[in-house]
């Protein structure tokens, strides 16, 4: 059944009304008509509903029954990039997303080739956004990571004390063999806890950086003896973190 995002709360109403693009999809490219059935994930719930009419710019539903199985992670991960080349971001954004990433971010590192001016980071910014939601309807998440793309490396540093737990995927650490930082933050996770997440682009971070990083709180953590790539390492945090938090949780281990 094809899912949609709104982007406002609900409240119980006899009918619903959809407009623009969620229209568009639903009437011009997946042919629906009267008597279908989609789901509909508000900031607060996600729904059963079935279109009641259809008409040249809205299509009204109304609400059958309510989407039980918890799909989020039971802690808010964000991951921030630094800036990779490429297009490895849009992978990176877009795995995330099914892999359970509460918030998206990138950032400039030292050692980021890429630089985009203000035009150029919102244009890109808007691109990632609608690859992090295509992600979610995809994956049938209940919620669409928010993506955030920083002028500066300062900026991200200044939201480190909103998270209940910083770490930097750091490879020095991986090279010394570091194990304990990973696997100990994962063990303390509470049910509503945030973890913010620091990956490097190609070539990691600096030694100034890791100062920077470890000043504001930040804890540095190896991810296993591999090195791996900019676009690999998100992905093996999210796949440790959902095994600790949602497959050992549902073994009561």
């Amino acid at each position: 059944m094809q899912r949609y995002f709104l982007n406002k709360v609900y409240e119980k109403q006899e009918t619903i009304e959809v407009s623009g693009d969620v229209y568009h999809h639903m009437i011009r490219v997946m042919r629906m008509t009267e008597e279908d059935q989609v789901y509909l994930a508000f900031l607060n719930q996600v729904i059963v509903a079935k279109i009641q009419k259809v008409g040249p710019e809205t299509v009204e539903l109304i609400q059958m029954g309510t989407e039980e199985q918890q799909k989020e992670l039971p802690v808010r991960v964000t991951i921030a990039s630094g800036y990779p080349k490429g297009d490895k971001l849009d992978l990176i954004f877009q795995k995330a997303t099914e892999l359970g990433a509460f918030g998206l971010e990138a950032f400039p590192a030292a050692a980021s080739v890429v630089k985009w001016d203000h035009k150029k980071r919102q244009k890109k910014q808007e691109r990632l956004q609608k690859i992090a939601l295509e992600a979610a309807e995809q994956s049938h998440r209940s919620y669409c990571p928010t993506v955030r793309l920083y002028e500066q490396q300062q900026e991200l540093i200044a939201t480190f004390s909103q998270y209940t737990h910083v770490l930097v995927a750091y490879e020095e650490s991986a090279k010394q063999n570091e194990k304990g930082k990973f696997v100990q933050t994962l063990t303390k996770l509470k049910q509503e806890d945030s973890l913010l997440l620091l990956f490097g682009p190609e070539g990691g971070f600096s030694p100034k950086e890791i100062a920077s990083f470890e000043a504001a709180g930040a804890q540095c953590c190896g991810l296993g003896p591999r090195i791996l790539r900019a676009e690999t390492a998100p992905f093996y945090a999210l796949s440790a973190i959902s095994y600790q938090t949602e497959l050992m949780a549902s073994l009561n281990v």
